[in-house]
Order: C-alpha cells, then sequence, then structure tokens
C-alpha cells in the first residue's frame, strides 16, 4: 500500500517546462538555468510518463545524398538586389524567412515591395495583413508603385482563414505582417504569446514545405532589441534577416543573422525616403560630407559591414569646459573605443589639451562604427581637433590602436583600400605589411600613433613612417 501511495505522489508531482528552450524541471524556477531566460518557466501539470515510440511507415526511403535533386533547392530572384544579396541569390522554394525589426524602420514597405516585384504569370503571391486594413496596405502601394495583377492581398489575424487563402489562391511567395498578430483558434492564448507564435509559425512552414512556398514571415522586437516570441522560432525558420536604421536617418541595413542557403556575413543597404525604399548598391556617399577644404577635426575610415567596403567619416569636436567634469559625448561610436583613444593621445602621443576640454565625436549619415579598424581614424580626427589642423585631403585612415600605442593589422585591408581607391582617395594610412596595394595609391605604413601624427603638419613622431608607392 505505502509503494502504491509513493508511486502514485510521484506521478502527480507537478513538472515545469521552459517555453524557449524546453528545459524542464521538478520545481518552478523564476530563470531557466539552460538559456538564462526570465519568466518562461511555466507548470504542465502532471509529470510526463516516459513512452517509447515503435518504429513506423517512413513517407520517403533514404537515398545516397549524391542522388538526390538539388535542382528543387535553386533560389529565385526577388526583384530587388540589396536583399538577393543578403539572402544568397533569392528565395529558395519552401524556405521560411523572418525579418525582425523595430517599428516604423520599414519593414512592410521593403516586403511590399519584394511582394510586388516577385509576382508573375507564373507565380503568384500573396500579402496577408494582420496590422492593418487592406485600403492602408492599398494606399502605401500607390505611394511606392507596388501594384500587380499577380499580387493578392488580405487582412487576416486567423490562421485557419490564412491557410484557406493559401488554398484559393496557391501562390509560390506569401508575406505575412505579421506573426504575432495571427492566432490559432485551437490554442490557448492571446495573439503574440508563445504558445500563438509556435503554432502559427509551426502550422505555415509545414505548410511551405508542402508546397514549394516561399514565405516571408515579419517579427517584432522587444525594447532590447531581440526578436520577440520564443527562441524556438529563430530555430524553426531557415532565413533570419534583421531589419536596422535609425529612424532620423535614411539608412537601412538588412542583415543576414541565420541562413541554411547562403552566407551570414553579407549586408543588403537600402534608402528609405517617400516614394518608398530602394536599394543601394553604392551607399559610401551617405557617410561622407564634400567640402573644397579641409576641415579641423575630421577623418575618413573605410569599415566593412559583412564583405562590403563603406567609406565613412569621424568627426570630432574640443572646446574649453565650463565645468569640473569635461564632456564626453558620442554619436555613432562606441563611447569606450573613444574613451581609450583619448587616454592612448594623452599617454603615448603626447597630447595633453584633451583631459580639460569637452569631447564631441560623431559620424556622418547616421552610420555605427563599431569594428577596431576604426580606431586610427578616431585617434586622427581628436589629435586633428586639438590642434585645430585639418588632416590633409583625400587621406582615409584603416588600422586598430592598442593601449601600448602600436597600431595593430585588421581584416580585408586590401578591400578596404580598393573601395577607397575607386571613390578617389589617393592616401591612406595603414598598418605596416598591409598587402598588394592599389596601383597609384600612396600608402603610408605607420607602426604606432607616433608615426600617424606626422601627417598633421604640427605632429610629432618618434620614429620615421615608410612610405610605400605601388608599383
Amino acid at each position: 500500500m505505502a509503494a502504491r501511495t509513493s508511486r502514485s505522489s510521484a506521478k502527480d508531482r507537478p513538472s515545469y517546462r521552459c517555453t524557449e528552450c524546453g528545459y524542464s524541471t521538478a520545481k518552478w524556477l523564476g530563470r531557466c538555468p539552460e538559456c538564462q531566460a526570465w519568466g518562461t518557466v511555466e507548470e504542465l501539470g502532471g509529470a510526463p510518463a516516459v513512452r517509447t515510440t515503435a518504429a513506423g511507415r517512413v513517407s520517403t526511403p533514404a537515398v545516397p545524398i549524391a542522388q538526390v535533386d538539388g535542382r528543387t533547392a535553386t533560389a529565385r530572384s526577388t526583384g530587388v538586389d540589396e536583399l538577393d544579396r543578403v539572402l544568397g541569390g533569392g528565395l529558395v522554394p519552401g524556405a521560411v524567412v523572418l525579418l525582425a525589426g523595430e517599428p516604423g524602420v520599414g519593414k512592410s514597405t521593403l516586403l511590399l515591395d519584394v511582394a510586388a516585384k516577385a509576382a508573375s504569370d507564373e507565380h503568384r503571391t500573396l500579402y496577408v495583413t494582420g496590422e492593418e486594413s487592406a485600403s492602408q496596405v492599398r494606399l502605401r502601394a500607390d505611394r511606392i508603385n507596388a501594384l500587380s495583377d499577380h499580387l493578392y492581398l488580405a487582412a487576416e489575424t486567423d490562421l485557419s482563414a490564412v491557410l484557406g487563402h493559401l488554398d484559393a489562391v496557391k501562390p509560390s511567395l506569401l508575406v505575412l505582417d505579421s506573426v504575432q498578430t495571427v492566432a490559432s483558434p485551437e490554442i490557448d492564448g492571446a495573439p503574440g504569446g508563445m504558445a500563438q507564435v509556435r503554432e502559427v509559425a509551426g502550422a505555415l512552414i509545414r505548410a511551405s514545405k508542402e508546397r514549394g512556398m516561399s514565405t516571408l514571415l515579419v517579427g517584432h522586437v522587444t525594447k532590447d532589441g531581440a526578436i520577440a516570441g520564443p527562441r524556438l522560432l529563430e530555430h524553426l525558420v531557415d532565413v533570419v534577416l534583421s531589419f536596422e536604421g535609425d529612424r532620423h536617418a535614411r539608412l537601412r541595413l538588412v542583415r543576414g543573422i541565420k541562413n541554411r542557403y547562403g552566407a551570414t556575413d553579407e549586408v543588403g543597404c537600402f534608402e528609405l525616403h517617400d516614394e518608398g525604399i530602394t536599394g543601394l548598391a553604392d551607399p559610401s556617399g551617405l557617410f561622407l560630407t564634400r567640402r573644397a577644404e579641409a576641415v579641423p577635426g575630421t577623418c575618413l575610415t573605410v569599415t566593412l559591414e559583412g564583405k562590403r567596403p563603406l567609406v565613412a567619416e569621424v568627426q570630432a569636436l574640443t572646446v574649453d569646459s565650463q565645468i569640473p567634469s569635461p564632456r564626453r559625448t558620442t554619436s555613432g561610436l562606441e563611447t569606450s573605443r573613444v574613451s581609450m583613444m583619448l587616454a592612448v593621445l594623452e599617454q603615448r602621443g603626447r597630447i595633453t589639451a584633451l583631459g580639460k576640454r569637452d569631447i564631441y565625436s560623431a559620424t556622418v549619415g547616421g552610420v555605427k562604427l563599431t569594428e577596431p579598424a576604426a580606431d586610427l581614424a578616431i585617434a586622427l580626427a581628436l589629435a586633428s581637433a586639438a590642434s585645430d589642423v585639418p588632416l590633409p585631403k583625400n587621406l582615409v585612415a584603416i588600422g586598430e590602436v592598442g593601449l601600448a600605442g602600436e597600431v595593430r593589422r585588421v581584416t580585408g585591408v586590401q578591400r578596404r583600400l580598393a573601395e577607397a581607391h575607386r571613390l578617389g582617395f589617393t592616401h591612406a594610412l595603414v598598418p605596416v605589411d598591409p598587402g598588394k596595394v592599389p596601383a597609384g595609391m600612396k600608402v603610408i605604413e605607420v607602426a604606432d600613433v607616433g608615426d600617424a601624427l606626422r601627417v598633421l603638419p604640427r605632429g610629432r613622431s618618434r620614429t620615421p613612417a615608410r612610405d610605400r608607392d605601388a608599383e
């Protein structure tokens, strides 16, 4: 009798599971020890009984991998070159793509343009909106000229209705805006909840694979910038894209976070304007200020966004401080990197005028420079602002600066120099041994900050810099 009671109590003991990663535990926890997410451990009721699954009938027999037909996974262009670049050539039949971004960044505008350009006689497109009415989407389509006879529009928030539209239209491309607004009546919970998002995504993924239909899902983000909903959503889809951009700037970037059909180091550049959104094959002009004369406190560098080199401008301004603790303000730059460059210039470059002055540093065009390759440009811009002496025109600076003042090598120096040379820049400051340089470009190799400061008329250097003209 006692043994039967013990077994009964163990069977009725509640169990808890994390809705993010599936971690199971016998007691409730505020934070999942597996994925470190807060508030995701929920009670499942009784502990699941241990069961075994018998072997069943297979749907398709296993064949040698060399005999699998790979032509069915050939990508089809979306009609937007910049998006094709990030996707790895286009949309693969049956692929599910999740595009996430902040509100107002332009996700709906981009995907409506993609839906119209991808529609044709052979390939219908279905655009399902759960956040707007059909008339609102039509007004946007008129504004950006995204009208097509083969683009179908539906406003639905019920999963069964969306699946019914798939049976009626039989599209080759489905755009759902957004996955957090659609709900299934068979699942408890409000739209956007973890259970609902998981069910909606699972049903659409199964429909995409069975029909060979490409699917574009719009996803919301949290206040921290992470994709809203269960982390399982990112694991289920084939491609995860992040749509980034400052709402006060024109530039928009699409980055690949996950891609089962291509690389994740590509970046697509777009410009958002009143007539819609257009791809930018050469966006470097957005990050530069065209001047007839050089201005103190400015320096140009070449950053790598994925595989794409972009020429960007760093600006710095120093003024006498009116308060005991001088201001340090940055925009588009990491505050920690700017503080490090100030310390290096004061200790290694012997520039003592920076400690008691207000210092403002920023980038042009809303670009964000986070890679260490911009260190040398930041240091030179600060030194130029402190001495009120402009750097030479047509000069770019590339290199990482260490705390000892040394200039370290960075990746992709040759690609950066080639982009700068294409845009008309004739001089470059680079770390020692940059490799092959473009013909006609004067490259100055610098070993430390002292070498780099020699480009300023009143700069000082402990060791001479080495000039090397391309042969």
